[in-house]
């Protein structure tokens, strides 16, 4: 059994949920912590059940909920490296240290934290002074502000912002400082790579390289159980490795973000506009139908139009191309199309 949850997608926020029957991942975390919690319990998914958060790029849309949702969960995120640095760029915008002193600030402040509970430990044991470490145990120069200096110029960035306004309800006391203080913590970084199949739990995954504006953005195939789910969005065109990664998928996630016509004449500014249309852009819905029509294999039960854009597309034209596109081979029993709505989580799909 394996099943997709898609708990928003468009240009307000983007993830869903990739379960087999042992594992559940979270793809993407692009709305708050709390309104995350809350559309998995809608959908029955439990959030404390989930075993990682898997990032397809560093766009607010897709991270904006991660610092406080990762913490909450304790659980690992995954990345690729340069996906990582650009995310931290994000989040310490006043910062000038390098990816590799940042490292190293992180390194120092876990010993920092290790050797404060260690000294409570032993003063709740009643420890006497002359058991009090020396004064090297408190590692003691460390510089607090190296990562976020109070002083700089810059403001915080708006991920930063929303970072430190988005606490569950539950949140325990002091949540809101920490993610101030060390925005970038979290409990466990894992990195993955471009076209080498990674596992988590009993999900093989196969992450592929995307065309997209940002530092390394992927899109992913993840199989388990003898099914396999094709998951591609934010993506300026279809080039011929993710044509590939997408053959033979049961469900298949595919971006169909924009009307041309209505992009054209819509309210964006026209560098904007320049960008959605660009081949590191979004995926149109004529692209969209192109690539079913002409490359896809016909072999999914559902076809998942995603990231769907509020202001320059409508359901209706987008499902109309994706069907035409179908064709004959759309029908009850597969190729059933299926738009992810921006403001309310998709009902699983079950295989």
């Amino acid at each position: 059994m394996m099943r997709m949850t898609v708990l928003a997608s468009g240009s307000k926020g983007n993830s869903a949920v990739i379960a087999s029957s042992k594992t559940r991942i979270l793809v993407d975390a692009g709305l708050s912590c709390r309104e995350l919690m809350r559309r998995m319990a809608a959908v029955g998914e439990s959030a404390e059940q989930l075993d990682a958060i898997l990032i397809t790029h560093e766009h607010a849309d897709h991270v904006s909920g991660l610092p406080v949702l990762a913490r909450k969960l304790n659980v690992p995120v995954y990345f690729t490296e340069a996906t990582h640095r650009a995310w931290v760029r994000q989040m310490t915008p006043r910062t000038s240290m390098s990816y590799k002193q940042w490292l190293e600030g992180v390194r120092r402040e876990k010993q920092e934290r290790l050797d404060a509970q260690a000294l409570a430990h032993q003063i709740a044991a009643g420890a006497s002074d002359s058991d009090r470490p020396d004064d090297h145990f408190f590692a003691a120069g460390i510089d607090v502000n190296a990562i976020a200096p109070p002083d700089a110029a810059e403001p915080a960035s708006a991920l930063l912002t929303a970072a430190t306004d988005d606490l569950c309800e539950d949140a325990e006391p002091g949540t809101r400082q920490s993610v101030r203080d060390n925005p970038t913590f979290l409990p466990a970084v894992e990195y993955f790579h471009a076209g080498r199949h990674l596992c988590i739990g009993d999900i093989d995954i196969l992450p592929f390289t995307i065309p997209h504006d940002a530092a390394d953005p992927c899109g992913f195939v993840f199989s388990a159980e003898g099914l396999r789910f094709g998951f591609a969005t934010d993506l300026g065109y279809v080039p011929e490795n993710v044509k590939q990664a997408l053959k033979n998928c049961d469900v298949l996630l595919l971006e169909s973000n924009h009307d041309l016509e209505m992009l054209r004449d819509g309210p964006y500014p026209w560098s904007v506009k320049q960008r959605v249309l660009s081949r590191v852009g979004h995926l149109s819905n004529a692209a969209a139908a192109e690539f079913l029509m002409r490359d896809y294999d016909g072999g999914a039960l559902y076809v998942v139009l995603a990231h769907l854009s509020e202001s320059n597309n409508a359901p209706a034209l987008a499902r109309l191309a994706a069907e035409q596109a179908i064709g004959g081979r759309l029908s009850l029993l597969g190729n059933r199309v299926v738009l992810a709505p921006q403001d309310a989580p998709l009902e699983p799909l079950c295989l």
